[in-house]
């Protein structure tokens, strides 16, 4: 069975780090693009970071580049979401997405996605 699950959520203080993974099942990351997205109450999802499979390339949002950082474990097949200086404003649902269809570095196609994961950072 091909899926993505994604966990590693939690409530943590601002200011804070969070390593969130994104484990890929019966299928090989190596071609498809990897995006973490976070969804807020009542918001669009938004891109935050992606990884392209085949040749690492990454990319983010101007909102968490520099604090947040993609990266890839090959053996495990599993893509990580390293979160560094937790804002309130980062807060929210966090999931992965794997795409053959491509901008860049990330999925614009929605072949797997995994459940979510709930970050929390009090204000």
């Amino acid at each position: 069975q091909k899926h993505l699950v994604d966990y590693g959520g939690d409530l943590v203080q601002p200011g804070g780090s969070l390593r969130l993974s994104c484990q890929a099942s019966g299928f090989s990351m190596d071609y498809y693009a990897i995006g973490w997205f976070r969804q807020a109450p009542g918001n669009e999802r938004e891109e935050v970071a992606c990884l392209d499979g085949g040749d690492g390339t990454t990319s983010y949002k101007d909102s968490w580049k520099g604090r947040f950082v993609i990266s890839r474990d090959n053996a495990k097949n599993t893509v990580y979401l390293q979160m560094n200086s937790l804002k309130p404003e980062d807060a929210g649902v966090y999931y992965c997405v794997a795409g053959r269809l491509r901008v860049g570095a990330c999925p614009i196609s929605d072949d797997y996605r995994g459940q979510g994961t709930h970050v929390t950072v009090p204000s």
